[in-house]
């Protein structure tokens, strides 16, 4: 929002008296005064244009006529005011400049502004209360000019009659898959959740979310929908359970119902306004918008993470390269967990909020703010950025001129330099082999270059559905653990695999039993040795809770290679290799009388050794079980 000063103050009948010398002109300002006072704007317009027929030179009354167009949102109207009222040169001008240049600025009126604040700061009478501000916003046309000369390919689409309405639609949130939309609709001032769902490449018609969320008596907004679509954080405020004036809560989709949302509590929320929270793919961070002392003046951006206790550590303020002494607001991380869409008012833009974007070092450290650039950002306020999982779509609202309401919401290609980095989705549903029922199996993705938790989640109850998303360009393992069934393990390698943007599956799990084998995707060594890479220790890791968890269980743990070199050689670097995962085992606390390991050399291929693939597949390490 721009500085709404008013010079009101300037308006006493003294003044007032001082600059016209009808008493008739006079009497119609003090009651334009009084209906203003009253928000009866129209009716104080009225007066104000017939006291100016009276008197053409009262001064004043320009200023407070441009200053009830500009509270109206009638611009150039204002501009027009406050022209005529610096034409006439009776009193100083200087404060009249700054009101002028700033009223041009919200209209994106940049030449005209850039010459008005340089007159206000030129002007040795300059009020000092704006020189920084006029300073600021001098910037703001300079960066403008620019940024208007080389504009960016851009083309908003609207999402379409099934999700736009007469009303206002806002804060788009989709799933990783983008088969699923959640938004805000603002019905006469009351804000309730809508949905919709992707069929045939459409959107059906939007439906209210869940009576369990959405309610008669309070309004819910400003959301952020993990990739799954399972856990919807968005804002209440002014609740009975809150802690401050907006908090943020948690609801839970377990098949198709939403749990009844709760509060994420005095960590998270305070007695100050907590907001427009965004959630990381792995669900390990909340970033959110709040005033909070500690911050940088005005709304922050602040993050939390997810303690291993799973309670939200103590928030941390995400610094000057993000916040400023204005308000920052909805900000937006990415599914590749770097880059940070946000709107900001303080920082150097094209006037009212623009969308910046900034990305996360390897040291967990914001990179300064840049901005997105004209077209995506104009002299109107930007904000609500949220930009699909692969990056190529961006999705923000706005009261375009084809659009069906006052607000709707579009979608646009993102320009190649302000995209993410790229990252996939991974979906699919757990199973019992047998009765092909839904099983609730433990869900992990471990990248493997520097052993972090990426993704961890149970698969639903109801349908065994589950989804998950990290970034493209690293190797992951992949992992579902369900208490009195098989491992289930699978490597995606997406260095190599860069072209991968999404995979589906359709997992049905072995009920354990004597005989049953599984084969670990991500037990990794290098050429002819036997030594454990540390990639390796995710897996071994989530073998021994499988040990644990099936404490009747007794296995053998089988080395194999492929058939290069000596088959003496082989026998016994398979055999090696199996007693590594043995040893290791032991470390995790497995009692050794519950394992045996063998080496099986080259004597039981998975497939032909005849291709570099079928010899890749004969190098493995698997366990079978001996004793259930």
């Amino acid at each position: 929002m721009f500085l709404r000063f008013l010079l009101l103050f300037t308006l006493l009948s003294q003044v007032a008296f001082s600059q016209t010398k009808s008493r008739k002109a006079l009497k119609l300002f003090e009651e334009a005064q009084r209906q203003y006072r009253y928000n009866q704007y129209q009716e104080a317009i009225n007066l104000l244009e017939q006291a100016l027929h009276i008197d053409d030179k009262f001064q004043n009354a320009y200023i407070f006529l441009g200053d009830i167009f500009r509270k109206t949102e009638r611009s150039q109207q204002a501009i027009v005011q406050y022209q005529k009222a610096i034409d006439l040169g009776i009193s100083d001008s200087a404060n009249l400049y700054y009101l002028l240049a700033e009223t041009e600025l919200s209209v994106g009126n940049y030449t005209n502004a850039k010459t008005h604040f340089t007159t206000f700061l030129n002007n040795a009478k300059a009020d000092k209360k704006y020189l920084d501000k006029a300073a600021k916003y001098l910037e703001n046309c300079a960066f403008a000019l620019q940024a208007l000369e080389k504009p960016l390919p851009y083309k908003p689409i609207n999402l379409g009659a099934n999700i736009n309405s007469a009303y206002k639609e806002y804060f788009p949130a989709l799933t990783a898959d983008e088969q699923q939309i959640i938004f805000t609709r603002n019905i006469d001032g009351n804000e309730d959740f809508f949905v919709a769902r992707r069929v045939a490449n459409n959107w059906t018609k939007a439906q209210p979310l869940s009576n369990n969320i959405n309610t008669k008596n309070f309004n819910e907004g400003a959301q952020s929908l993990s990739p799954d679509g399972r856990y919807l954080f968005y804002t209440g405020c002014n609740r009975p359970d809150g802690f401050g004036r907006c908090d943020i809560y948690l609801s839970v989709k377990q098949g198709k119902d939403w749990s009844k949302p709760v509060n994420l509590g005095p960590i998270i929320n305070s007695s100050y306004w907590e907001s427009q929270p965004s959630i990381s793919a792995d669900g390990q961070t909340l970033y959110f918008l709040s005033n909070r002392p500690g911050g940088y003046g005005g709304y922050d951006i602040w993050k939390s993470v997810l303690g291993h206790d799973g309670n939200w550590q103590t928030p941390v303020n995400l610094g000057p390269n993000i916040n400023t002494a204005e308000d920052e607001a909805t900000p937006f991380i990415h599914a590749d967990g770097t880059t940070l869409y946000f709107a900001s008012e303080g920082w150097t833009g094209m006037g009212g909020k623009d969308i910046f974007v900034s990305k996360m070092d390897i040291n967990g450290n914001f990179s300064k703010a840049v901005n997105l650039g004209y077209p995506i950002n104009t002299y109107k306020d930007e904000f609500g950025l949220i930009v699909s999982t692969d990056g190529q779509k961006g999705l923000f609202s706005s009261n375009l001129n084809e659009g069906f309401g006052d607000v709707d919401i579009y979608e646009f290609e993102m320009p190649q330099q302000l995209k993410p980095l790229t990252a996939i989705f991974v979906k699919g549903t757990v199973r019992d082999k047998e009765n092909l029922k839904a099983i609730e199996g433990n869900v992990s993705i471990y990248n493997l270059s520097n052993r972090q938790l990426k993704y961890q989640d149970y698969s639903d109850p109801i349908d065994g559905s589950f989804m998950a998303v990290m970034p493209s360009g690293e190797p992951y393992a992949f992992n579902i653990l369900a208490k009195g069934y098989m491992i289930y393990s699978l490597h995606f390698d997406l260095q190599v695999d860069s072209n991968i943007r999404s995979q589906e599956f359709d997992i049905q799990l072995d009920r354990i039993a004597n005989g049953k084998k599984v084969t670990l995707k991500n037990i990794f060594f290098d050429t002819n040795k036997y030594e454990l890479l540390p990639s390796s220790l995710s897996e071994l890791k989530l073998l021994s809770i499988f040990m644990a968890e099936n404490p009747s269980v007794e296995i053998e743990i089988q080395g194999h290679t492929d058939s290069i070199g000596s088959e003496k050689d082989n026998q016994i670097l398979s055999e090696n290799r199996a007693k590594a995962v043995y040893t290791h085992l032991l470390t995790l606390g497995v009692n050794a009388k519950r394992l045996l390991y063998k080496g099986y050399g080259e004597n039981k291929p998975a497939t032909s050794n005849a291709t570099a693939a079928g010899r890749q597949l004969n190098r493995r390490t698997e366990f079978l079980v001996t004793k259930h």
